[in-house]
């Protein structure tokens, strides 16, 4: 049997991925900042909170790291901890840059250290690319961030890719687009959209405000990118991947699918404020996942208004 450590297992990545290994086999181990505290929400929604082995693992304090792989003995560690909020990056950029760069670098040396054939996934970001246009971002596109959320993903993924050539460790980087499902916290603007417009569904008479929604992504399905992930720990080479379904789609495209999907014109609902539009923003992005298509033999099924399908239904129920 397998051993596996999440870090960042309370999260909706996390926790599809738990259930994922768990479903093949796995013996899993999540770790959580203060798991004596943490409610574990997703885990218990996805009825797998007792199968789930949680201990507390501090990712930015290297002692705390090396003491987890020396007691857990993991064959896998999957690092999807730090914050993961683009829109709040610019609130808390320190922390921000210390719970995804520091954190990574401490899994990287705690894994030198102990000198163990343990693999490493590190979630990367499609974000990291900034503006693609219509042209799909290829793992040999450039970086240009354009918030200190992608800015800390881009340093991460070339720490990764530095220890894996300097040291022969056998660590990933997933660069993964947009995904979602319904284990999505309301501050995710999906989430928030979903949510809004099934209450005003139900007779809410709120109004839903949004900033910019002429900007473009590139929206999966997150139980299709955590089976991405778990594929490329599979393979013999370590190597980076895009995950992304190729298309994009505008914001306002997914505001008047959740409306449309519940029966109403998103035209009499939503407001727009220029509050919440950020410093800085990404026009337009979308990602070719050609190689994982090819390396991986991964392929989604799942495009944008499948997407929101799948979340207003599971909302409603």
């Amino acid at each position: 049997m397998k051993k596996a450590l999440i870090y960042g297992v309370s999260g909706q990545d996390g926790a599809l991925l738990a259930k994922l290994l768990l479903d093949k086999g796995y013996e899993v181990v999540g770790a959580s900042r203060d798991a004596q505290v943490n409610s574990f929400a997703n885990l218990s929604r996805l009825g797998i909170q007792d199968k789930v082995t949680l201990t507390s693992v501090t990712l930015n304090d290297f002692r705390s790291v090396l003491q987890a792989l020396m007691k857990i003995e993991p064959d896998e560690i999957y690092n999807l901890a730090g914050q993961s909020s683009v829109g709040l990056s610019f609130e808390q950029p320190v922390e921000t840059m210390e719970s995804i760069t520091i954190g990574t670098l401490n899994l990287l040396e705690g894994i030198r250290f102990i000198n163990s054939p343990v693999r490493l996934y590190n979630a990367g970001s499609g974000d990291c690319f900034g503006y693609t246009g219509d042209e799909g971002a290829t793992e040999r596109t450039p970086f240009r961030p354009r918030s200190p959320y992608a800015v800390a993903k881009s340093a991460a993924f070339w720490e990764v890719a530095n220890y894996r050539e300097a040291y022969d460790i056998h660590a990933c980087t997933g660069i993964l687009f947009n995904h979602e499902s319904p284990l999505r916290p309301e501050r995710f603007v999906t989430r928030k959209i979903v949510a809004a417009a099934c209450r005003i569904a139900n007779g809410s008479d709120e109004k839903l405000y949004l900033g910019d929604i002429s900007i473009k992504r590139d929206w999966g399905w997150a139980p299709e990118y955590v089976e991405a992930m778990w594929l490329m720990m599979q393979k013999e080479a370590a190597d980076d991947y895009v995950i992304a379904t190729g298309e994009s789609n505008s914001l306002e495209s997914f505001v008047e699918q959740a409306f449309k999907e519940v029966g109403l014109d998103w035209k009499d609902h939503v407001e727009i404020d220029s509050a919440l539009v950020r410093p800085s923003e990404i026009a337009a992005n979308v990602g070719n996942p050609g190689k994982a298509i090819t390396k991986l033999g991964w392929k989604p099924a799942y495009k944008m208004s499948d997407v929101v399908k799948a979340m207003v239904e599971e909302e409603r129920s």
